[in-house]
């Protein structure tokens, strides 16, 4: 049985105030042509369809669309909610959509009941684990104490029992939404540590043929059972290094495994630029970062004027400007009360420029910051004539 397995889409998210939703429905249309082209029996979404509980219209209208050309191809899809997803909200309806091959499991009570499908060596078995916060289902599984292991080992535990009431040959399929130890996570992945450590042993999957992971953003390999298929798109700088991509993964009769990534179309590449303003916007080996969407880390020991419109004018794409000026820091053994002792309003507000610059104000800055100064006392003098 051939399997296409995805994960984390995030729809309705943005990148640094772009709108994704043309890269997402661009994306949605490279799945299900790679579904109907590469034959694909199933097709598997391990959690993070949404980017947050209650996602705007537009994003709820690709959801339906994707439903829709999914259901129409006729190959078999399971989908589990994720941590940026309302279960309640993605689960409705699940058991009337069921009926057109697009099976959701939100459920965690209901995560040893798998989705059977069928080839010519037998069933396979699709077991969908939706997020599990342990603080919510602690209870349900019977453990002790709230831990994201111990809800998800619980939740195994039916799964593996109630694989061994099944026909001997049944291969197996998870779907989890978790942090797996000896993953590599990225800055746009929202925390789960709440209710307990995060990780969880990738131990924990053992006795399933593929355990298909959600949540990291970037592909990887925890073992030639376990994978994640990571974000089909970027949504942080933190994944300028990922390759974004699906995993077409062959599940043999005896339950052999074998994967390949299929790459997905990204609008722009990403570019971690570092160095002077001057250096960037003069570099010709930046050349084919041009038309990327840059963040850019300015060392300039002074501030700049206009930073942004100036990388701009060579980096069109530019969505992040960070300082991180190359000067000794400030002294850490002198508080900042003791530095204002004995200074005037005019000097503070000097040092606080030096500060945030680099470099003191220039004379005409003086001058406007001395008018402003005298403004404001000659405000207060008037209040205290009035009262």
């Amino acid at each position: 049985m051939r399997l296409l397995h995805t994960s984390d889409w995030h729809l309705g998210r943005s990148f640094h105030r772009v709108n994704m939703l043309d890269a997402q429905a661009a994306f949605i249309g490279h799945l299900v042509s790679t579904v109907r082209e590469r034959d694909v029996d199933a097709v598997v979404v391990s959690g993070d369809v949404y980017d947050r509980a209650v996602p705007p219209l537009a994003a709820v209208e690709l959801f339906d669309d994707a439903l829709h050309r999914l259901a129409d191809l006729g190959v078999p899809t399971v989908m589990i909610s994720g941590n940026h997803d309302s279960a309640r909200r993605l689960g409705v309806g699940a058991g009337l959509i069921d009926r057109a091959g697009i099976h959701l499991r939100t459920d965690p009570a209901a995560c040893a009941e798998p989705v059977l499908l069928t080839d010519r060596h037998g069933d396979v078995a699709f077991y969908g684990l939706p997020y599990l916060e342990p603080a919510l289902v602690k209870d349900e599984f019977g453990v002790a104490k709230a831990g994201h292991e111990a809800v998800l080992a619980a939740a195994m535990d039916r799964v593996r029992a109630d694989l061994a009431d099944r026909a001997p040959g049944t291969r197996s399929v998870v779907l989890a939404h978790a942090f797996v130890s000896g993953g590599q996570v990225s800055d746009s992945e929202r925390d789960i540590t709440v209710g307990g450590v995060a990780a969880v042993p990738a131990a924990v999957f053992e006795g399933v043929d593929y355990a298909a992971l959600g949540h990291l953003h970037g592909s990887q390999t925890l073992g030639p059972r376990v994978r994640y298929s990571g974000s089909p798109l970027p949504y942080s700088f933190s994944e300028a290094d990922h390759r974004k991509s699906m995993w077409l993964v062959d599940l043999g009769p005896e339950g052999q495994i074998e994967a390949e990534r299929v790459d997905c179309p990204v609008p722009r590449a990403l570019a971690r630029l570092r160095g002077t303003l001057d250096d960037l916007l003069a570099d010709p080996a930046l050349a084919r970062h041009e038309e990327a969407w840059v963040e850019a880390t300015l060392t300039d020991a002074v501030r700049p004027d206009d930073p942004m419109a100036r990388l701009c004018a060579r980096f069109p794409h530019t969505l992040s400007l960070v300082f991180d000026p190359d000067r000794a820091p400030d002294d850490p053994d002198v508080s900042y009360a003791q530095r204002l002792q004995g200074r005037s309003d005019q000097e503070i507000a000097e040092d606080f420029v030096a500060h945030v610059r680099g470099a003191g104000p220039d004379t005409h800055e003086q001058a406007v910051l001395r008018s402003a100064f005298d403004a404001v006392r000659t405000e207060d003098t008037l209040r205290e004539v009035a009262r």
